[in-house]
């Protein structure tokens, strides 16, 4: 193999000639395949958009590794706009991974919604929208997401949607399985596609079509062309010279010079003519011509159209009398038309503003903060407002009103608002645009959750590398001025081995783009060749070198490989170059929390039961699972105490992930067992516990749910401090949560009451106690995780072994994304438990 690797030949790797020609990699998909497979996606996204009240569809295709979901098919929202998220890490937290892992429907009633179930959406996609991720699979396999868009609204996803959506996906999964089952691939190839959506409906310029014989006056015209010119059935002869009397007297020697100048140039483009109407009232065409090349007999013809500007003429010259400034924008925020009022206010000519963006033409528009208007308002489908100072000297009011085909801008003098500043007298400068900031600060939000060293490694791989397309990923950490792997994706086992501690000063892209602070990219493979001859390559066809450096003090290198030639984009070389930052400091902080985390750990253990009770008649067993993030150490606990002749079940659950939580956890703990031992009924022992969490004040809060259990008769006491209610096994299989009354979380109300609410179980029962980490998922409200737990020990057998049931109960309960901690405990009860219980109801 081939590799550029970031530290330099420390070992002697095989060396291979870079040939002269490099050739082409050769693609796998077929173009049949191709326009069969963009059809089907083409027919899902336009059903979506048809058929659920949406204005935007999205269809995403899993990659060929499996790593990333790519953006294939878009309608009603711009590329533009979307470009943040065209590809998305399946191992990411966004909807749309989170909806193809699991295959659930996800669905995100509003703003707060979004923020509250995927923080990283809202960062970079932070408008008002209705959304719905849908996913795609047949036969038990899964080939992507259909993701939806309505406007904002109080609704939420409409009602109706849910089944139609269901049924789109169903029918788009079902013809990609057909193309797999022929030996075609699904996966994606090229850039993604933008689905053309009809015109509103307004009433559209007719064309038409005409061959005119310029030597002999014969000319033949389609249906509308003659309708154009007012001719009733039968009344055009084909001839020229019938035509010209349709023509306005005044216009005819222009459309003879039309025709000429055609005949001389070769084409002639927008002549426009006056034809005369059925009540003598002229009205305009355009005429286009030109040449047909394939006629020999010298310039004798003309081909062409004729267009019906009427409706456009008398909209726009009703646009153009107006005082106010009026533009339109296209979907990507490009002015295709101002009229005549908008060049004072703006203060620019139309052929300076059409075909660009404002904020790019106007200099004192270029702040973000006003493309983040225009992209609000055609995300959210709502009307919005706002004010911009026009230096020198004055204040514009703008108002925009959007629909899928784009945003009507209103623009208008205003006063200055209250307390406003002068307008300055030079523009702002130039600013990195809203789109690249938003992906920047997305892709950034990945590395805020990240604690430990693994952590940041972790997030490097599974979302930031699949974003760009990558395959390879090395990490490498500076030590005494050398360079050591932290973490490698992608590349054979023991392949770097022979890289390690390469000096800082070494002539390799990884050292340098580390001493010299600046990255480095390389698009294809005869580009690193040519800057570093004799370098060891892989088989890879791109790189980035990327520096870590935080507070201004090394701290690495981080290199991403690309199976293909790659080109950079200046967007992709900046936002590269802003995570390399980001990177950094997440390395650096992490550092510092490994060098606690054995500690941490340590304690956690500590706290924890070493060994449950033994009761006669009765099975207990607990497990317990740290988080995924962060320290791995949290304040979940359990505990099971023999008081007298009952046996008291406890779990709990301090917020937070820290040493300080692991800490109160830990007094919580002991204070609830020995109030318990101290034969306190449980709404005492949870008001007790609660005060003292007050008196300890250590800003923290805690839930708690406390089971008294009476073997000889099976009575069951159950307080609760704002827990999630145990689950109840019947002797018969039957499942059910118990919502008993409870009261309020530890550490909120020093007089807060805890009420007891007391059953009796039968032989052969079984309770489940559980923290919010087991049922908690970001696809689903917390109650339908609860039912997830209900609906698997429903499933169970009566003769399952508690052991056993723990094990399963983690594996179809507990979150693929789970990054909570998990405490479970269980306890069966005997059939012969209970001494003359055995008539009783549960």
């Amino acid at each position: 193999m081939r590799h550029p690797h970031a530290t330099g030949a420390a070992a002697e790797p095989v060396r291979e000639t870079v040939p002269e020609t490099l050739p082409e990699p050769v693609l796998d998909t077929a173009p049949e395949a191709v326009c069969e497979r963009d059809a089907l996606l083409a027919e899902a996204v336009r059903r979506v958009l048809g058929s659920t009240g949406a204005y935007g569809a999205m269809a995403y295709l899993r990659s060929r590794d499996r790593r990333s979901l790519v953006l294939c098919t878009l309608a009603g929202v711009p590329l533009s706009i979307m470009s943040s998220f065209r590809r998305v890490a399946a191992a990411g937290p966004l909807p749309v991974a989170v909806c193809f892992r699991t295959g659930r429907t996800i669905a995100l009633a509003d703003t707060e919604d979004t923020m509250r179930r995927f923080p990283q959406l809202a960062v970079g996609l932070p408008y008002d929208f209705v959304s719905a991720c849908v996913p795609v699979g047949h036969g038990g396999e899964r080939f992507g997401v259909l993701s939806v868009l309505w406007p904002a609204s109080d609704e939420g996803v409409p009602e109706q949607a849910a089944g139609q959506l269901d049924v789109i996906a169903s029918r788009l999964a079902a013809g990609l399985a057909g193309l797999a089952r022929s030996g075609q691939p699904v996966e994606p190839a090229g850039d993604a596609a933008v689905v053309e959506l009809p015109p509103p409906a307004v009433p559209s310029t007719r064309v038409g079509l005409f061959d005119w014989n310029t030597a002999t006056g014969a000319l033949a015209a389609d249906a509308v062309f003659r309708e154009i010119f007012g001719f009733a059935p039968g009344e055009f002869d084909g001839t020229v010279g019938c035509l010209t009397r349709r023509i306005a007297p005044g216009d005819v020697p222009e459309f003879r010079a039309a025709a000429r100048t055609a005949l001389e140039c070769g084409e002639v483009l927008a002549a426009r003519v006056r034809v005369l109407g059925p009540d003598g009232r002229p009205y305009p065409v355009e005429l286009w011509a030109r040449v047909p090349g394939a006629i020999l007999d010298g310039r004798t013809h003309l081909v062409g159209a004729v267009l019906d500007v009427r409706t456009l003429t008398a909209a726009a010259a009703a646009v153009e009398r107006l005082r106010e400034g009026v533009f339109s924008l296209d979907p990507d925020g490009l002015i295709t038309y101002a009229n005549r009022a908008s060049e004072p206010l703006l203060r620019a000519s139309r052929e300076e503003l059409v075909g660009h963006h404002p904020w790019e033409v106007l200099p004192w528009l270029t702040d973000p903060v006003y493309e983040n208007r225009y992209r609000a308002a055609l995300i959210s489908q709502q009307p919005t407002a706002f004010l911009a100072a026009r230096p020198p000297d004055g204040w514009l009011a703008f108002s925009l009103y959007p629909d899928i085909h784009g945003v009507t801008a209103r623009v208008v003098a205003a006063e200055a608002p209250p307390g406003a500043a002068e307008p300055p007298a030079a523009p702002p400068p130039t600013t990195t645009g809203v789109g690249g900031t938003h992906h920047l600060l997305q892709l950034a939000s990945a590395l805020t959750e990240a604690v430990t060293v693994r952590d940041v490694c972790r997030a490097v791989a599974e979302e930031i590398l699949p974003a760009f397309g990558g395959q390879e990923l090395a990490i490498y950490g500076v030590r005494e001025q050398r360079l050591h792997l932290v973490s490698q994706s992608g590349y054979p086992d023991g392949f770097l081995d022979g890289f390690e501690g390469t000096p800082l000063d070494a002539r390799v892209p990884g050292a340098e783009t580390l001493s010299t602070g600046t990255p480095i990219f390389f698009e294809s493979v005869r580009e690193l060749a040519t800057a570093y001859p004799g370098l060891a390559l892989d088989e890879m066809g791109a790189w980035a070198f990327l520096p870590l450096i935080a507070s201004g003090r090394p701290v690495g290198s981080c290199i991403l490989g690309f199976d293909l030639p790659h080109q950079f984009t200046a967007e992709e070389r900046g936002l590269l170059t802003g995570l390399s930052g980001f990177i950094a400091q997440a390395l650096e902080r992490a550092r510092l929390y490994d060098a606690e985390f054995a500690l941490a750990r340590g304690l956690q253990q500590g706290l924890l039961p070493h060994r449950l009770p033994q009761v006669p008649g009765l099975r207990i067993t607990a497990r317990y699972l740290p988080g995924t993030q962060g320290m791995e150490i949290g304040g979940d606990w359990y505990d099971a105490i023999v008081t007298g002749a009952d046996l008291t079940l406890v779990i709990g659950d301090v917020e937070g992930h820290s040493v300080g939580a692991a800490a109160a956890m830990g007094q919580l703990r002991s204070a609830v067992r020995a109030f318990a031992c101290g034969g306190e009924p449980p709404d005492q022992v949870l008001a007790r516990t609660n005060r003292l969490l007050l008196d300890l004040d250590p800003g923290l809060l805690a839930s708690c749910c406390l089971v008294r259990l009476t073997p000889a008769d099976g009575t069951v006491r159950i307080a609760r401090a704002g827990h999630l209610p145990p689950v109840l096994r019947h002797p018969d299989g039957r499942a059910e949560a118990l919502y008993v009354a409870g009261g309020p979380l530890l550490g909120v109300d020093e007089e807060a009451a805890y009420p007891v609410s007391e059953l009796r179980l039968r032989p052969g029962s079984l309770l489940a106690l559980y923290t919010d980490g087991l049922v908690e998922d970001p696809a689903v409200a917390i109650d339908q995780g609860v039912d997830r737990l209900r609906a698997a020990l429903d499933r169970g057998r009566v003769e399952e072994e508690i052991e056993e049931l723990a094990e399963r109960l983690l594996r179809e309960v507990g979150s693929t994304g789970r990054v909570d901690d998990v405490a479970l405990l269980l306890t069966a009860c005997g059939s012969a438990t209970f001494v003359g219980a055995e008539g009783d109801e549960g």
